[in-house]
């Protein structure tokens, strides 16, 4: 029999990588974007400086134009025009585009960290779970027969009693380790005092960032988890995923006790045993609210009175074994040594950081506290 001698060539063709094509909308959309993200949700105010970009940087040509990309937005669902309380209309974006906002800011913040993140939570507690971890056990009596593993245990018997005459025992039995799964219950703390805007440096648009990619994170990767969100200022009051792309800074000092306060509120309501706080602030506490309704108001140096009242709260948070984290975008040498202290009175976690690789920081800690049991 003559053998053929064409012979099929196997292995591998290396490529360079050429990007997607993509079209002009998709283009002027990733703009869009980030843009109405800075800008609050002021449409008007984001085509506004889309068409300064434009203008500077041509982003359009007269096949597609700005005008063309409006029109494909409205065509498309992300803005809508809305009628005011005077019968005048306007144009505003709708849902679908806070969905693209969040999906945005989680890919530009969790992206780099998903190839190398170890999946869904798990406990430090093994036994009759439901994820399975790669390590195995002799069996013992009580153990669960969904649990055995077939292939380690044929093994076994092989090794035990030889091919030929083939039988298996309980010795020869081996069952695979499984890990609990536990859901994680977060507040997410914003400040939105004055200084987020001061000295020319915008700060709450990484924090809006961080909320939203947080946000589209839980529901889609931990959908067993919650997020609450709140903002604080001379008060704190919770809001809703919807209105974080609107999320603007006020003329209010920092009243951390009670977004404090409302954090504890808010966690005392889950079921869950694993609850955390995450506060992101970049000024020190200067406002509390008294019991007859006054403010007690210092925005000189750190106020004693002030600062024993986030102590307390911090250790109240202790006692109901809730962790604070806080990220101090601020370094000042005496707020540093405020947190330090905050910290201790928590038995939590501090970073002290500037905006830059903020967004990574929170999540990282997320998936390392998804990862730990935290005992009530």
């Amino acid at each position: 029999m003559k053998r053929n001698a064409d012979k099929e060539i196997r292995g591998f063709i290396f490529n360079k990588y050429d990007e997607p094509e993509k079209s002009p909308f998709d283009k002027l959309f990733e703009i869009f974007k980030e843009i109405i993200t800075h800008t609050s949700g002021d449409l008007d105010e984001a085509l506004d400086w889309m068409k300064q970009l434009d203008e500077e940087y041509q982003l359009t040509d007269d096949d597609y134009t700005l005008d063309d990309f409006v029109e494909d937005l409205k065509k498309k669902g992300y803005i809508r025009e809305e009628i005011d309380q005077n019968g005048g209309g306007k144009m505003a974006i709708t849902a679908k585009t806070e969905r693209a906002i969040r999906q945005q800011a989680l890919e530009q913040i969790f992206g780099k960290l998903k190839k190398g993140s170890s999946g869904n939570h798990r406990t430090s507690y093994i036994g009759e779970g439901d994820e399975h971890t790669g390590d195995f056990r002799d069996y013992h009596f009580g153990d669960s027969l969904s649990r055995i593993s077939m292939t380690e245990s044929l093994r076994n018997a092989q090794i035990n009693h030889g091919i030929g005459d083939f039988k298996m025992s309980e010795d020869d039995l081996v069952v695979e380790e499984t890990h609990y799964k536990s859901q994680m219950s977060t507040v997410l703390m914003i400040d939105i005092s004055h200084s987020m805007i001061l000295y020319g440096e915008d700060r709450i648009t990484p924090a809006k960032k961080v909320a939203m990619a947080l946000s589209e994170l839980i529901t889609t990767r931990y959908p067993k988890d919650t997020l609450d969100i709140l903002v604080f200022g001379n008060d704190a009051w919770p809001i809703s995923i919807s209105e974080l792309p609107y999320l603007k800074v006020g003329p209010y000092h920092t009243n951390t006790v009670d977004g404090l306060q409302l954090a504890m509120d808010l966690l005392r309501r889950k079921r869950n045993t694993n609850k955390q706080i995450f506060m992101i602030t970049d000024g020190k506490p200067s406002c509390v609210r008294e019991r007859d309704g006054s403010y007690y108001k210092n925005s000189m140096g750190l106020d004693p009175y002030i600062v024993d009242k986030c102590y307390n709260m911090a250790r109240q948070a202790r006692k109901l074994h809730i962790p604070i984290t806080t990220f101090m975008i601020a370094q000042d040498p005496y707020l540093t040594r405020f947190v330090q202290e905050f910290t201790i009175a928590n038995q939590g976690k501090a970073f002290y950081t500037g905006l830059k690789g903020l967004g990574e920081m929170i999540f990282e800690d997320y998936e390392i506290n998804r990862k730990k049991r935290i005992r009530g």
